[in-house]
């Protein structure tokens, strides 16, 4: 077994899956774009999902001033917007599964004891193991991880090619359930796309290193693996990833034709500047619609404020 990922063969299923973490800013708004095209270029059902499973970075009114952006930029879900926060049991659920097939452990370290033993991966520290094989004596459990495969799983990304590495050797045994009490993003995104039958994910590349671990997750839980496909970052003028922790400028929902625009030229498509309105921008934008136009970087670092 080599560990590649065959291709979804079913009807299009696809969606945007934003925090509530602050308004919607262009690097965000640059995946919604790709998302949302691929899925009408191809007759499919788009869907909104907010993960707001992190109740402590959550910005009160964000998840209503997110849908109020997209709608003024033209963006149409087919079904009614799911919550993460309303999804605890079925998170719950997968992980009694995964207990049962003896794939998850309690751990009792800290950030601070973790990062005195471990090396460092993609991703940061990789988890030494420390209490894989049970906890120390006086320790309790703070987090539930999994435990990892040293076999790499791979997979072939529409946009940035052939990906992965071994999840076991470049991130370790990564949590499920954080010391909070709150389900791991990792976690939630598998059972939510299996859920509501994803079978299309493009977004952002900074979720690339994700991929293999929630690959293995469905794996694990016996769960289908959707097509992938991430559309490269948007830099500022310093070479670092746009988003809300550098204040990004978010986009203005009163004009949204020129953030389209520009979003659709750095997703490499041809320019669609005489669209009138964002109703007219779709139309022509589901009609030409090409992935494999989208660079797998770009270039050039862009400042859009």
């Amino acid at each position: 077994m080599n560990g590649e990922v065959p291709a979804v063969a079913s009807s299009y299923r696809g969606r945007f899956a934003p925090s509530p973490t602050g308004p919607l800013h262009f690097g965000s708004l640059l995946a919604a774009v790709a998302s949302y095209a691929d899925a009408r270029a191809q007759d499919g059902v788009w869907l909104l999902r907010i993960e707001d499973l992190d109740r402590l970075r959550e910005v009160h009114g964000a998840a209503e001033a997110i849908q109020r952006t997209l709608r003024a930029f033209g963006f149409e879900w087919d079904e009614p917007v799911v919550f993460q926060s309303a999804r605890r049991d079925a998170y719950d659920a997968a992980l009694a599964r995964l207990d049962a097939l003896g794939l998850i452990y309690g751990c009792g370290c800290s950030r601070a004891e973790i990062a005195g033993r471990a090396r460092v991966g993609l991703e940061g520290p990789i988890y030494p193991g420390t209490c894989r094989d049970g906890l120390a004596p006086g320790r309790r459990a703070r987090s539930l991880r999994l435990r990892t495969a040293t076999e790499p799983i791979y997979f072939k990304d529409r946009i940035q090619g052939r990906q992965g590495h071994s999840v076991a050797e470049s991130i370790g045994d990564f949590v499920l359930r954080r010391a909070d009490g709150f389900h791991a993003y990792q976690l939630a995104v598998v059972v939510d796309d299996a859920w509501q039958g994803i079978t299309h994910v493009v977004r952002g590349a900074d979720l690339l290193l994700s991929t293999p671990r929630q690959i293995g997750l469905q794996r694990a839980l016996g769960l289908p693996t959707p097509s992938h496909a991430h559309v490269p970052l948007v830099l500022d003028d310093q070479g670092r990833k746009l988003s809300k922790s550098l204040a990004a400028a978010p986009v203005e929902d009163d004009n949204p034709l020129p953030a389209l625009r520009l979003a659709w030229r750095l997703l490499g498509q041809e320019p669609l500047d005489d669209a009138a309105s964002p109703r007219a921008f779709w139309r022509r934008a589901a009609a030409t619609w090409r992935i494999e136009r989208v660079p797998p970087r770009l270039s050039l670092a862009f400042n859009v404020r």
